[in-house]
């Protein structure tokens, strides 16, 4: 049976009228590439719908034109609202970018979608600012899907590096750790991924390969 997986991104384009923001490019393409290369079927969603916007520092240096290539793939996204069957998902994917800061937390359907596949041992993935996607999302019984569980997201220490921190709505590592989530925490910019169990959660865009790679290689 052939896998699909579904990309939730961002279509926050700003973070105030001075900033703005986006997805980052590579923690899309490069997850869309490693599935890919698998043959799932892959269905890119977003809030909105429609074009996708990317952050234009996401594709400062020497991005690689297959990781260039994939932004094609965010001209016309499909928007949440109209995702009527989750289940014909094995698993979901959140990228991460600022913008997703501003969209996913409080996206209901999203939550409503995380929630379901998560309940159905289907696989959660977030990579950096993605896991924003994951601070709204409760189980059937009330308790945080985060709750107890070992996650990897973007740091506060890495946020303050970047010194949009004082951008953000919340501090992404700040909002897991009060949720309960057991945060595992690498030094800046290395790669660090945590599974448990059907959580996969990576800290980082270098850690983008890697998060992919055991979504990989849990649907396997």
């Amino acid at each position: 049976m052939k896998k699909h997986i579904l990309m939730v991104v961002t279509t926050a384009d700003k973070m105030n009228e001075d900033h703005p923001t986006g997805l980052w490019l590579s923690e899309f393409g490069e997850a869309y590439v490693e599935f890919a290369k698998k043959g799932f079927d892959i269905t890119v969603a977003s809030p909105l719908g429609g074009k996708a916007p990317v952050d234009a520092r996401s594709l400062e240096g020497d991005v690689p034109q297959e990781i260039l290539d994939t932004a094609k793939h965010l001209e016309n996204t499909m928007k949440l609202e109209d995702i009527k069957d989750a289940s014909q998902f094995d698993a979901i994917f959140l990228p991460g970018g600022h913008g997703t800061m501003f969209d996913l937390p409080d996206n209901a359907k999203l939550q409503a979608l995380i929630r379901e596949l998560y309940e159905a041992d289907k696989v959660v993935a977030a990579v950096c600012h993605g896991p924003a996607g994951l601070v709204g999302v409760t189980l059937s019984d009330g308790t945080p899907l985060v709750a107890g569980k070992k996650v990897a997201a973007f740091t506060d220490e890495e946020e303050r590096e970047t010194t949009l921190d004082r951008f953000m709505p919340f501090l992404l590592e700040s909002r897991l750790r009060e949720l309960g989530a057991e945060m595992v925490v690498a030094p800046n910019w290395s790669n660090n991924v945590q599974a448990d169990g059907y959580l996969i959660t990576g800290q980082n865009p270098q850690s983008t390969v890697s998060v992919a790679e055991a979504v990989i290689n849990k649907l396997s």
